[in-house]
């Protein structure tokens, strides 16, 4: 594959989406329905969105959410394909669904990962960004983290740890942050995450700002250098790299700036209905709604499109 140009017109993403051979909406026995499926930390929003949609329009509006690893492969494996796919990390098209399950996806927002805890956790009096890797690694302290292998937070939270290693210059401090989570609180998605801390069954998560503030948690901003945040640090958060195991092979995932993506599968049943709830949710008001909701949309959504060797032949 080779990557395409990046454009901002929303009306070359519904364009891009249909396949040449597809068949009108009504001819597929389609109608005016949405399926969307939607990363875990997009979960909330997104429901905001398609809740106004629907009052809108009278489309009938159905939501699926999980991590979105196992979202890719629903499509890809189980082959079931919704109208619409959202997903919180842009590299999960580039690297399991272009071209063959969606022509390309728009990124749409941004975010940063922080420490999220409560009143209750230990240290809660005393934690900041200056010692926040001294405090999780007290014995008793209770730290949660994603499965890497479900969840780019998971990916996302082991590079974290990596930049803060170099970061501090602490030698072998990224393995000893990893260690601090036992399988048992390890869960698939950030949301779970949320639901534990609030529980008091974890002092502290490494998670999205969008969550943290959208839950009403405590939380600290992480340096820039480390928090996966700032697109003008990517060639610094590349030095890391995380390596996720498969069913039959290994994905390595190179650290990056946090960037969501969305797009219309090739075979998206109801095409035309994801299409103008997509024009919907990346317009001014679904914009509105994301913000609402802490989510950092981005004012011009850029169309990531790619370019198959051979197409054209």
């Amino acid at each position: 594959m080779r990557l395409g140009r990046t454009v901002t017109l929303l009306t070359l993403l519904a364009a891009s989406a249909r396949p040449a051979n597809a068949a009108p909406v009504a001819a597929r026995g389609g109608g005016d329905t949405v399926v969307v499926f939607t990363a875990a930390s997009l979960a909330v929003p997104i429901r905001a969105a398609l809740d106004t949609f629907a009052r809108r329009t009278g489309t009938v509006v159905l939501q699926e959410n999980g991590a979105s690893l196992e979202l890719a492969r629903r499509i890809t494996e189980l082959h079931r394909v919704p109208d619409v796919l959202a997903l919180a990390d842009e590299e999960v098209f580039v690297r399991l669904l272009v071209p063959h399950a969606v022509p390309g996806y728009t990124r749409f927002a941004r975010n940063r990962m922080v420490l999220a805890y409560t009143d209750r956790s230990l240290g809660a009096t005393g934690v900041s960004s200056a010692n926040w890797y001294r405090v999780l690694q007290r014995p008793e302290v209770r730290v949660g983290r994603s499965d890497p292998t479900l969840a780019p937070v998971g990916y996302r939270t082991l590079a974290v740890y990596q930049l803060a290693e170099q970061f501090y210059r602490v030698p072998g401090l990224a393995a000893r942050l990893a260690a601090r989570t036992t399988p048992a609180l390890i869960r698939p998605n950030a949301s779970e995450l949320v639901a534990l801390l609030q529980a008091g069954e974890l002092d502290y998560i490494v998670d999205y700002e969008s969550l943290a503030r959208g839950n009403h948690l405590r939380y600290i901003r992480l340096p820039a250098e480390i928090d996966l945040g700032d697109p003008a640090r990517a060639a610094q958060y590349a030095r890391v790299t995380v390596r996720v195991p498969r069913r039959t092979d290994t994905l390595t995932f190179t650290g990056a700036p946090i960037v969501y993506g969305i797009a219309i599968p090739r075979e998206a049943p109801h095409r035309a209905a994801g299409s103008r709830f997509l024009a919907f949710l990346l317009g001014p008001e679904g914009r509105a709604i994301l913000a609402a909701h802490a989510v950092d949309a981005l004012r011009q959504p850029q169309l990531v499109t790619f370019v198959v060797p051979g197409a054209h032949r």
